[in-house]
């Protein structure tokens, strides 16, 4: 663009004010330099219009304008496009009448591929009727125009696709049968309401001192909507409430969600109301076969409250424990039975605050007439009724472990399996436990290194050979019964 700007304002100066004596006695060679130096390209044409010489300024026009060296004895009209030939012709009649020169864009064809378009300006030289026609690449210009058009038609796609998702959403805004508020989350205002949410609105009894939204419910269940509210904010998962209307005796499940817009929270309010929503019939009927399902489960299942105390249980964990009735363990702390008491279930509580969900977190559960078994819970924590809960799936692993009685101790192959032992065994046993294991591990290493030569293991561990061998009795590596009693 600058080169055009520099064109423009070259057009409008007429001559060089003192041109003999500034540019002085100036041969055809160095007019020549100046003239290809103008331009990416440079034409001299004669009174007829034919071109007489060729200069390119730029290696990669040259090379793009394949029969460019054949230009010389053609006419001008005949080496560009079909369009452009009233321009040439134009820029030759403006030359020879001495008018002020004009830029035209002028397209070169090329055999295999687009035209390549260059901004001319005819400029008269000498008295023969000749014109020096300077050229300047513009494809720099298209692509950057191209790229304009592409993405200002990318934009209109967009554009396009927004406006039909916003006109459906809306449709079903309007006409959705559920009360649906836009609640602003910072200061509780009603920022939009469907026309049922608005029915509603002009129900209810303002008293100034709360938002809107809280007067349409009734003063015993307001406390719940605020307390809805704020756990979805906190936790950022959608959650719901059963609350009762100012106007009557109806009862409604409030649902509410957290979205942003323009930096700014806002709360997506649903009231479904229990006569108008089809829905609600089939509902607890999906939700009976699914406890029924939890009730029979062959695994253990608890739900309690934040602080540890059972709400319900199922009939596999009473089992599990040794109890007759769910009432027995109502009220009471789940790390009566899981765990080590204060420790085990506190770990698992804490990550379910955390996370909201842990899977085969692997623990022991001790029945009433303390029968301890091997167990793995995965846990849940979900909200019920604006009120935080957690849920336990027992799992009895117990029968994955072999139970063929050994004589001797047998003692941990890893660490993972070492960290087992954690809240089972004392620590001093872990520390006894952690020993043994190195140990072995080390001399099993040097026995492999020295291909099973026990002198040369033996040396490479600091040991005695006569040490070396009670270690290997110890821990019933290598036959050495086949060595004797004195090998």
């Amino acid at each position: 663009m600058r080169g055009i700007t520099d064109w423009r304002i070259w057009s409008q100066v007429k001559a060089f004010r003192a041109p003999t004596t500034s540019i002085g006695n100036l041969d055809a060679q160095a007019a020549a330099s100046l003239i290809a130096a103008a331009g990416d390209v440079a034409l001299i044409i004669d009174a007829d219009g034919i071109v007489r010489d060729v200069a390119f300024n730029s290696e990669g026009l040259a090379t793009e304008l394949r029969g460019a060296e054949t230009w010389s004895g053609e006419k001008w009209a005949d080496i560009v496009t079909v369009e452009s030939r009233p321009k040439v012709e134009a820029l030759l009649r403006e030359a020879s009448s001495q008018a002020e020169p004009r830029l035209r864009h002028i397209n070169h064809p090329v055999p295999a591929g687009d035209d390549i378009p260059i901004l001319y300006s005819a400029v008269p030289v000498g008295d023969k009727g000749r014109v020096v026609a300077f050229g300047r690449d513009l494809r720099d210009i298209s692509r950057l125009q191209q790229r304009l058009v592409d993405a200002q038609q990318s934009m209109e796609r967009d554009y396009a696709r927004i406006r039909t998702i916003e006109t459906r959403y809306r449709l079903l805004f309007q006409t959705s049968a559920d009360a649906v508020f836009i609640l602003d989350a910072d200061i509780g205002k009603v920022a939009e309401a469907n026309p049922a949410a608005q029915g509603l609105l002009g129900q209810k009894k303002p008293d100034g001192r709360e938002p809107a939204l809280f007067g349409i419910f009734a003063p015993e269940s307001v406390a719940a909507v605020q307390s809805l509210l704020a756990m979805v904010r906190a936790t950022g998962r959608p959650d719901d409430v059963r609350a009762r209307l100012a106007d009557g005796d109806r009862d409604v499940r409030v649902t509410a969600s957290l979205f942003r817009e323009d930096q700014e929270l806002f709360f997506l309010i649903r009231i479904l109301m229990q006569s108008a929503d089809a829905t609600m019939a089939a509902f607890p009927k999906l939700k009976t076969k699914l406890l029924k399902l939890v009730e029979n489960a062959p695994d253990g299942f608890v739900v309690s409250g934040m602080d540890g105390r059972v709400i319900t249980a199922n009939a596999a964990f009473l089992d599990m424990i040794q109890m007759t009735s769910e009432q027995q363990v109502q009220g009471e702390l789940l790390d009566r039975w899981v765990g080590r008491p204060g420790v085990d279930l506190d770990v698992l509580m804490a990550n379910l605050r955390q996370r909201g969900s842990v899977r085969l977190f692997a623990t022991i559960l001790r029945g009433d007439y303390n029968t301890p078994a091997d167990i793995e819970i995965s846990a849940v924590s979900v909200m019920n009724g604006g009120e935080p809960c957690f849920g336990f799936a027992i799992r009895n692993v117990g029968p994955r472990l072999s139970v063929e009685p050994k004589a001797e101790r047998v003692l941990p192959r890893s660490v993972e399996q070492l960290t087992e032992l954690i809240g089972r065994v004392a620590l001093k046993d872990l520390v006894r436990e952690a020993t043994d294991v190195i140990e072995r591990l080390c001399i099993e290493t040097a026995l492999e290194l020295t291909d099973d030569n026990r002198a040369s293991a033996a040396e490479m561990l600091g040991l005695s050979r006569q040490s070396l061998y009670v270690k290997l009795r110890r821990y019933g590596l290598g036959d050495l019964a086949a060595e004797g009693p004195n090998a």
